[in-house]
């Protein structure tokens, strides 16, 4: 990635010692190294974030990631991407390396992710006429919510594989169990006993051997080391958004009516954790197309990168 695409926002805050890019940059790393920074969000929030410039930029792009993904997920496709548009991605806080506060001073719930990326936009200068979103997992409810009450947010969200009403009967066991308790304490438990397993396998189920793949080595490494930061994991963080994510996917689906903003839906053919079923629901509901990613599971954008490169330039035409 060369300097000429990168640049790095005046609005970086001072980056706290256990947050500092020396902590989580690896030699892998090191091309993407001046494109990542620190930016607050509030008194308790600092977000670790990417910013790839293109030479002249005929829009915006605002990815955001899903469990267990931090956003050097991104790094292959904003590279690609940043020939045309400047790029953005940043960690939720509880993933990554952004802040992990406790539960007592932020939630973790999809509405309060949607302030956190209010935040980030505005912060972040972003001119919202060129900009598309791309959401996936629980990276899709905040941003929707938010779309309710700023239809102007974006000129387009692309969102897929995530769960934006109550309907456990398409969503994986396990997060069926997340929702509500007995159930949810000793699947957090679970997840976060082996969390191991989860992020050597999280991207491979339900597919074939043949469709089966593996990470990119500075991806892998980012998220195993990100997993557990001042004293909350990513599944503490994970569990504390499924404790509100009933009452917010209530609340998207009450107020459907007042979704104005231009959105696309995309779907992984094998997507286990959240049925495609739950896609079919959602795009009628709001009167677009379902498309459908032929042998392709919950993370498209990992399975193949270059079929999401396509959807953004798409949505731009």
């Amino acid at each position: 990635m060369s300097k000429d695409k990168t640049v790095n926002a005046a609005s970086v805050v001072a980056t706290p010692p256990s947050h500092t890019p020396e902590a989580f940059a690896s030699a892998s790393a090191e091309s993407a190294k001046d494109a990542v920074d620190f930016i607050g969000i509030d008194e308790i929030l600092t977000l670790r974030r990417m910013i790839v410039r293109a030479p002249a930029p005929k829009g915006t792009v605002l990815f955001l990631h899903g469990f267990p993904e931090t956003l050097m997920v991104w790094k292959g496709i904003a590279t690609t991407l940043a020939r045309d548009y400047d790029v953005h991605a940043f960690d939720w806080p509880g993933y990554g390396q952004s802040s992990r506060p406790d539960l007592n001073r932020f939630s973790y719930a999809p509405k309060e992710y949607a302030r956190v990326l209010k935040a980030y936009i505005e912060r972040a200068g972003i001119d919202r006429s060129k900009l598309v979103i791309y959401a996936t997992d629980i990276g899709a409810l905040p941003v929707l919510l938010l779309a309710l009450d700023e239809p102007p947010i974006a000129r387009q969200i692309i969102v897929g594989d995530f769960a934006p009403f109550d309907r456990p009967q398409y969503m994986w066991e396990n997060l069926q169990n997340l929702k509500a308790e007995p159930t949810a304490s000793p699947t957090r438990a679970y997840m976060n006993k082996t969390n191991d397993e989860i992020l050597q396998n999280v991207h491979r189920r339900g597919l074939s051997p043949a469709e089966q793949f593996d990470l990119p080595i500075e991806v892998q490494q980012d998220m195993v080391r990100s997993w557990s930061v001042d004293g909350i994991t990513s599944a503490d963080a994970f569990a504390h958004y499924y404790a509100n994510f009933t009452r917010d996917q209530h609340h998207l689906e009450a107020n459907l009516d007042r979704l104005k903003t231009p959105v696309k839906v995309i779907w992984g053919e094998k997507d286990i954790y959240i049925a495609r079923e739950m896609g079919i629901e959602f795009a009628g509901k709001i009167g677009v197309k379902l498309d459908v990613l032929p042998g392709i599971g919950h993370f498209p954008h990992l399975q193949n990168s270059k079929q999401t490169v396509e959807e953004i330039i798409t949505s731009f035409r």
